[in-house]
């Protein structure tokens, strides 16, 4: 891991009985929140867009396919990080209450504060570079799971069933609240493996910065996504 910070903590971590909620739920309350990881002398933060819910009973979900040693995370406490290779990256998962329950981070987008200054976001852009090999635009740097996790800097092999650390790694509350939420089926899931349940979730405000907008030109509401207006605090 990186060097001890020089915070304490950030300023407002989520406790771990945050993460003891459905994971349909937890999927919801976890946008707008801020990932913040410590890394050579720097907080790489980005705030968490999209989100997706996984329940262990459907066919979709990583622990339906039994516990493993790779997979424990879901099967331990809520709040504890899950993490696996997707398509040859790195993935972030959090386990909820159920076991075998989870979130998917899905999307993410970068955070510039008091705590993860211009500084923070160049590291960012250094560690996730563009194809070409040039800085990639900010507002691409997360937007997807392999991304965020490349951006933040975030491994398996060190955070996969690890709880967040006040010292290297926080999941912080700065106030912020969507206005608006998107409801949607989720995305790769094949056929068969309850591919229709809608457990994709994006703030409403980051839609076009998210994986796939769920709100392209030829979907309708009510049809291919709904709208949440009552947002939870």
């Amino acid at each position: 891991m990186s060097a001890t910070n020089s915070f304490h903590q950030a300023p407002n971590p989520l406790p771990r009985g945050f993460f003891q909620r459905d994971s349909r739920e937890l999927a919801v309350r976890l946008l707008g929140k801020v990932i913040r990881h410590y890394h050579q002398g720097h907080w790489l933060s980005a705030r968490i867009i999209e989100t997706e819910a996984y329940l262990r009973e459907e066919k979709g979900s990583h622990a339906s396919l039994g516990l493993t040693q790779s997979r424990r995370a879901l099967f331990m406490a809520a709040g504890t990080l899950y993490m696996y290779y997707a398509r040859g990256g790195d993935s972030l998962n959090i386990s909820a209450e159920g076991e075998g329950d989870g979130v998917l981070i899905k999307s993410g987008y970068p955070v510039v504060d008091d705590i993860s200054g211009p500084d923070s976001l160049a590291l960012m852009q250094q560690l996730n570079p563009a194809a070409n090999g040039q800085p990639r635009p900010a507002a691409r740097l997360c937007n997807g799971q392999t991304l965020l996790c490349r951006s933040l800097h975030l491994k398996v092999p060190i955070w996969n069933a690890q709880v967040p650390d006040p010292q290297q790694l926080v999941i912080d509350d700065d106030g912020y609240r969507p206005q608006q939420i998107i409801q949607t089926t989720r995305l790769g899931i094949p056929l068969g493996r309850d591919e229709h349940l809608p457990y994709r979730f994006v703030d409403s405000a980051y839609a076009p910065y998210c994986t796939r907008n769920p709100l392209g030109r030829t979907r309708q509401e009510g049809q291919d996504y709904h709208l949440l207006d009552d947002v939870p605090d």
